[in-house]
């Protein structure tokens, strides 16, 4: 049998290719434990059973292969909340929360409730759930093409006991009704072009294509979100997307020609441009 502290050295120079190594060792060693991490730090010396360590083993040789450790643990924290994630969903990203910061910027500036928001393309539900734990008096539609996709959203809802949303299967705002405007309309949709070398990563290999790929230049989802939105926007409602760091320009772009006003572009927290949003007039 072998200690904590042995394991997790080890672990972590198996994970050569993570940069997050010692994260990643400590999170697949505390779910087999069913412990939290400070129990490693403040147990080094326990040693795991010869059916932990096999659990623990293949845990790892997954995530050396690139498996996303939320696929492995089947969550993945968004915004201090704690999502089921699978395959069949895009993992979360941090960088994503900026799109919720900007949101709840602009939600309070909005007097009339309920505040009608949509989210395109929710996915594991991550943006549309966390704007439903801080803004109550939301009234927030959440769509996605996937159903498997909209089948984790609504365990999540259920799960965080978050009632202020409803989900639709819809390619964007296809299936919003004539009379349906809202507020806000957000999206964190696919932007990377389908010949990117990043797609051959084995951990983008791990995750959904169509969440992540977007025709050749990774556009195709922005050009028709940018297209759709305004049909659905209340008069001085806004539109806010994610898009690539090197995107900030084209996407400024789409949202001139589609008429959009006050402009601007955010930057996540590697100063990278992230966020585009526009306002309907």
């Amino acid at each position: 049998m072998q200690r904590i502290d042995e394991l997790l050295n080890a672990a972590k120079s198996q994970l050569v290719n993570s940069d997050t190594a010692q994260l990643d060792a400590e999170i697949l060693l505390a779910l087999v434990l069913n412990k939290q991490r400070s129990y490693l730090r403040a147990y080094p010396e326990e040693k795991l059973d010869q059916d932990a360590l096999q659990k623990y083993t293949q845990l790892i040789a997954q995530r050396a292969a690139g498996e996303p450790v939320a696929h492995l643990t089947g969550k993945r924290e968004f915004w201090s909340l704690d999502l089921q994630v699978t395959p069949d969903t895009l993992v979360p990203r941090p960088d994503t929360e900026l799109l919720v910061e900007t949101a709840l910027q602009y939600l309070k500036e909005i007097k009339t409730t309920p505040i009608q928001l949509a989210d395109l393309g929710t996915g594991s539900g991550a943006i549309a759930l966390a704007l439903a734990s801080e803004c109550q008096q939301c009234d927030i539609t959440a769509t996605d093409l996937s159903t498997a996709a909209l089948a984790v959203a609504k365990s999540n809802a259920s799960q965080l006991q978050l009632n202020n949303i409803k989900f639709i299967h819809s390619n964007w705002c296809s299936a919003f009704s004539n009379n349906e405007y809202f507020d806000i309309i957000i999206s964190n949709p696919p932007y990377i072009a389908k010949d990117d070398p990043h797609m051959l990563t084995p951990e983008l290999k791990c995750e959904p294509e169509f969440a992540l790929t977007s025709g050749k230049d990774g556009l195709d989802a922005l050009r028709s979100i940018t297209t759709q939105a305004p049909r659905f926007l209340k008069h001085g409602g806004w539109l806010l997307v994610e898009h690539g760091y090197d995107q900030a320009d084209a996407v400024r772009n789409l949202f001139h020609k589609n008429g959009f006003k006050n402009v601007e572009t955010k930057q996540d927290l590697s100063n990278n441009d992230r966020v585009c949003l526009g306002r309907w007039l």
